[in-house]
């Protein structure tokens, strides 16, 4: 810590945390509410950080007030900031109450080299108005972490905390982020700043599919390899906002926190914003939170007794609601036959479930569907050498449920509410209701050999705030606590709750309750800005889809799904005997290489076609390489143009062969001109690859071409 002045304001106190590769340097002006003055490429331990807080300062102008007005993490109205307040709090009579915390101490955290705590008191209210600010770098992604909680009399409210608020680089006019739908969720879109407000909500008291918590900020020239960019992400399940502002004067700032959190009183804790510098261009980006879910998943998958990612089968897409015990064990044996190493029985197996109009909160077996209980259907599926799973929903209720009956008080919201999917929500935030919830999932769990839950929520809510989500959290974490061999799946209608908040959790989101191909190869391409792939269940769905009404090759739709957690969910019975082929080839490839897939950096490739999705895997030695190309659509060109790798050593010559060169179309290869198309391989160099490009075989839409290359020595090339 150091101290410097100037004849206008006095840099009081700086610090500098450094880890991952990134320095990140606070500063407080004047004793005020400290600033991010500096987070990105690393500085010289000689850096004078002092004078480069002063460095950062614009001159105040003609028509401002006249102190200068810094961009804190918390920026306060009262200072005479005139853009978003980082914090508004109401006094016991309503009224705005305009706080001046001021700086009291600041505390080391992890030895003082990543991070740091930040006091501050207003000492203007008697009653005390308390705000510390945390903030951590990762001493191995380089991502930040920046929270902060405030400590109010009981009698006020706070309607907004910020996740710490973060200066965005001038440089960096683009905002790119995510919306979506059911069945259409990660679709990307882009806008820049200008002068107001750019803001997105989700007012569904979950993640949402069309909001998810994280924007990226980025320079003209920003591309997926090179570039800078800057990307935040919010590590929160439940309703959420995020601004990103550009004030008259040019600075910018994000935002993000808890949305309408009106009502919280006493010591209110923003949920914490995930920080990411990259100058290697999104895929830079993209690996640290890779890296940064890997690392909190590791706990996760420590639990287990057995290996992780199994492939699924889920009976969803083949029997809906009609569970017939002999009609389950004959397709799992089909599912066994075909690859899968776990066996999933999605919903319809409790008391009275035939529909989706009743028992959801009546969580027993039903007798009338499974006379002697899960039993036989587990035994018979541990039989053909898989895992057994289960389907939940826990926070719903119907009203024709025995819960419902006994207990109207649990659900959420007006008695006159509209209901979604003809279902409620319950009161997560009363703890009666949480503790039935654990009683009887925890009877299930405890009593049979399940190792997978899939958690489902499927409908926004229409009432509840943050409690809401906080409830929601605290009984799956005890969930887990009690019950640390299962893997937990976050599904919400698909990627309705998908963020690092439940990722602390569970180890496996459903990406979409879409099994389109074509959908999944724009979805998963998109959501791995933020997500790694071994997160994403993906599946391979009934030939003609169930949500779409395409009908899609088999050869497609299973590698599709081989690009994440791979998994079936059609009726095998449906199967030729040429498409049963198909499958289990792919998947026996699938598991000889998930480790690899999913230990790997994974880089999105510059395609130069719209119809084109392109990203390739490469181990830590670049040693090896798997390379996806999904066509979507017809080419405008007649040639497919040359994918540009990434991530290899150029001076290395690298051997390249197809994976699966029978689904080359000979159509749109009508004259073979290098040996790939037919099998054969091929011999280039990393700097060609990534300079030129590879050419691969033309390609017809809804298909897929799979490109494996290995690094050879110079023994083996001569």
């Amino acid at each position: 810590m150091t101290r410097a002045a100037t004849p206008d304001f006095a840099v009081s106190d700086v610090v500098r945390l450094d880890g991952g590769g990134r320095t990140a340097v606070f500063a407080s002006f004047n004793s005020g509410v400290p600033c991010l003055v500096h987070f990105g490429q690393p500085l010289p331990q000689s850096e004078d950080i002092a004078a480069l807080a002063i460095a950062t300062i614009p001159n105040v102008g003609a028509g401002q007030i006249d102190p200068f007005l810094p961009l804190t993490l918390c920026p306060l109205a009262i200072t005479g900031w005139q853009g978003h307040p980082g914090m508004i709090l109401q006094t016991a009579d309503g009224r705005d109450y305009l706080a001046n915390p001021k700086l009291e101490r600041i505390e080391a955290e992890n030895g003082g080299i990543s991070g740091v705590r930040f006091t501050l008191l207003d000492r203007g209210n008697p009653d005390g108005v308390r705000l510390v600010i945390s903030a951590r770098l990762d001493p191995r992604t380089g991502i930040l972490q920046l929270s902060q909680t405030v400590t109010i009399p009981q009698d006020w409210s706070c309607s907004w905390l910020a996740a710490p608020a973060v200066p965005v680089p001038a440089e960096m006019n683009r905002i790119i982020d995510h919306s979506g739908r059911w069945c259409g969720e990660f679709r990307r879109q882009e806008t820049q700043f200008q002068t107001g407000t750019y803001g997105r909500e989700s007012r569904e008291g979950r993640t949402g599919h069309a909001h998810f918590p994280g924007v990226t900020l980025a320079t003209p020239a920003t591309g997926e390899h090179t570039g800078a960019c800057l990307a935040a992400t919010l590590a929160w399940s439940g309703g959420h906002r995020m601004l990103a502002e550009e004030l008259p004067d040019g600075r910018r700032q994000v935002q993000m926190s808890v949305l309408d959190d009106g009502l919280a009183r006493g010591e209110i804790t923003s949920p914490t914003l995930l920080l990411c510098w990259s100058d290697q261009g999104f895929n830079g980006a993209s690996h640290a939170f890779h890296d940064h879910l890997r690392a909190i998943q590791a706990p996760v998958n420590a639990r287990r007794r057995r290996e992780a990612r199994p492939v699924h089968y889920n009976c969803w897409e083949a029997v809906y609601f009609r569970h017939d015990l002999g009609e389950l064990k004959t397709i799992a044996s089909l599912a066994a036959g075909l690859g899968a190493e776990r066996f999933v029985l999605d919903d319809g197996w409790f008391r009275g479930r035939n529909d989706d109009t009743s028992s959801l909160g009546d969580w027993e077996i039903d007798r009338a569907k499974f006379p002697d209980g899960l039993q036989p259907l587990i035994d018979h599926v541990h039989t053909e050498g898989m895992r057994f799973g289960l389907w939940f929903e826990p926070e719903m209720v119907n009203r024709d449920s025995d819960l419902f009956r006994a207990n109207p008080e649990y659900m959420l919201g007006p008695e006159d509410q509209p209901s979604g999917r003809n279902q409620h929500v319950l009161d997560m935030a009363n703890e009666k209701v949480r503790a039935h919830l654990f009683n009887q999932i925890d009877a299930i769990l405890s009593a049979h050999d399940i190792d997978y839950v899939k958690w489902d929520h499927n409908r926004p809510l229409t009432g509840g705030g943050p409690d809401q989500a906080r409830g929601f959290m605290t009984l799956f974490a005890d969930l887990v606590a009690a019950h640390p061999d299962v893997d937990f799946e976050s599904c919400s209608s698909g990627g309705g709750r998908i963020d690092f908040g439940v990722l602390e959790l569970a180890s496996r989101v459903w990406l979409s309750d879409s099994n389109d191909a074509l959908e999944r190869l724009r979805m998963q391409h998109e959501a791995s800005r933020w997500i790694a792939p071994e997160v994403q269940g993906s599946h391979v769905g009934p030939r003609h889809c169930h949500t779409s009404g395409r009908v899609l090759s088999m050869p497609f739709r299973a590698w599709v799904a081989a690009q994440r957690h791979m998994g079936f969910e059609m009726d095998p019975r449906e199967l030729t005997a040429e498409e049963a082929d198909t499958l289990r080839r792919v998947t026996t490839w699938w598991k000889q290489n998930r480790d690899f897939l999913f230990s790997g950096a994974l880089h999105r490739l510059e395609s130069e076609d719209a119809e084109v999705f392109a990203e390739m895997t490469v181990d830590a030695a670049a040693d090896r390489f798997i390379l996806f190309a999904g066509q979507a659509g017809a080419s405008a060109q007649i040639y497919r143009r040359p994918l540009r790798a990434a991530g290899l050593d150029p001076d290395a010559i690298y051997q390249l062969r197809l994976i699966n060169p029978e689904d080359v179309s000979h159509l749109a290869n009508r004259r073979i001109v290098n040996a790939l198309a037919e099998g054969g391989t091929m011999e280039l160099s990393g700097a060609f690859l990534m300079n030129h490009g590879i050419r691969l075989p033309n390609a017809v839409p809804a298909s897929m071409t799979v490109l494996e290359g290995h690094r050879i020595t110079v023994e083996s090339q001569s």
